[in-house]
């Protein structure tokens, strides 16, 4: 199990404040109109645009142009149904179910967090101090995500929230596919825009119409519910994007593969991995702790910060999961075969490769271009024709 690191977590939760962030939102859905049935994945095609930005936080540049190969993504988050048949299945525990290994704790650690147990987030009474509004509760996880006298009754299509890092790595294994690369998790939540928001109009909410489950009014104490949630959200309550996919932004952040840096590696470009383990470093969570999270939650305002936005990131301990954050998977058809066309010397000038439901983007396929290698593939686009996002 990831061991969470106890020289950092005590203050992590105060720390957990900073990734309360905004996302978008709509016309005050009800949760009558979201999804009834759960959707399925959903392709995303392969596209160079611009990764990352240089104008509001310094951990999300520099900017920089990245090409990505076409993958399937979830149409929404990991609901608590889906992840329930995996528990079923497999009798997988989650992190929040294990008792923590006092071993990994200081000594004068307190009880509380030597139980089994997750971190919730509790608005400040009135008139006291809202410097932090998250608390370690014993007995809270993916069942009883309010609380230990709480559960999921009637909420099989909520997202699953209370996740580690490991857990969603799991349940991605289970069902054969992956967690999404931070690159890839952006490209599909630009939503085939180049501009600040996942949607027309420079603002959160233009024209007053909500693109998204976050927090209007004064966080943490005021909450105006015009988005028409307070609160976790079903999935797919608001509008899809052009790709068809549900709340990329807003409702819970999402984990991804990544290991955390605080900015982007412009050399990185083709399919970017980021970081390794190695590498990673937050000031929050310490060396070799934290993974990307992306998307904000329910949990932002407008008042509190700006990673509403495709570009914003944060990071979060990997043994820590929160009442924010869920996850999706995504399906990469024959990636590594892909790649490995770049590296294999025994392909070359004359060869003709066929890759079933693939995408390869035009930089790859210039790439091979100058190997003399032809590549052939069901979902096929022109370069000439193919959209390239700036």
């Amino acid at each position: 199990m990831q061991k969470i690191n106890s020289s950092y977590v005590l203050c992590g939760l105060f720390f957990l404040s900073q990734a309360a962030l905004a996302q978008p939102a709509m016309d005050t859905p009800s949760s009558s109109s979201c999804l009834v049935r759960q959707a399925e994945l959903l392709w995303v095609e392969g596209a160079e645009f611009i990764m990352g930005d240089d104008s509001t936080y310094k951990e999300e540049g520099p900017a920089h142009a990245v090409s990505i190969t076409g993958f399937w993504m979830d149409a929404h988050e990991v609901t608590n149904a889906q992840f329930a048949k995996f528990v079923e299945e497999t009798g997988y525990v989650t992190v929040a179910e294990q008792s923590p290994d006092p071993a990994d704790w200081p000594a004068d650690v307190p009880a509380e967090y030597l139980q089994p147990g997750s971190v919730l987030f509790v608005s400040p009474p009135a008139g006291q101090r809202t410097e932090n509004w998250w608390s370690w509760v014993a007995g809270t996880n993916w069942r009883h995500p309010d609380g230990p006298d709480s559960n999921i009754t009637g909420k099989d299509n909520y997202p699953v929230i209370h996740i580690a890092f490991e857990d969603a790595r799991a349940y991605a294994k289970w069902a054969g596919r992956s967690l999404p690369t931070e690159a890839q998790f952006e490209l599909a939540a630009r939503n085939k825009r180049d501009s600040r928001y996942a949607w027309d109009g420079n603002e959160l909410a233009p024209a007053g119409h909500h693109h998204a489950n976050t927090w209007q009014g004064s966080f943490p104490v005021e909450h105006n519910a015009e988005d028409g949630h307070v609160g976790l959200a079903p999935v797919g309550c608001f509008e899809p994007n052009d790709y068809g996919i549900y709340d990329l932004i807003g409702n819970v952040w999402e984990w991804t593969s990544n290991w955390y840096f605080p900015g982007h590696d412009p050399t990185d470009s083709l399919n970017p991995t980021g970081p390794s383990q190695q590498e990673s470093v937050s000031s929050n969570h310490g060396n070799a702790i934290a993974r990307v999270i992306k998307g904000g939650s329910y949990l932002c305002a407008e008042n509190y910060c700006l990673r509403f936005r495709p570009a914003a990131r944060e990071a979060q301990d990997s043994g820590l999961g929160t009442s924010h954050i869920g996850f999706r998977t995504v399906l990469n058809p024959e990636l590594t075969n892909i790649q490995a066309l770049f590296e294999n010397p025994g392909i070359g000038a004359g060869d003709i490769v066929e890759l079933r439901h693939t995408n390869v983007s035009c930089t790859e396929q210039a790439r091979l271009a100058e190997k003399g290698v032809e590549v052939r593939t069901e979902l096929f686009s022109s370069c000439a024709t193919a959209t390239r996002q700036r």
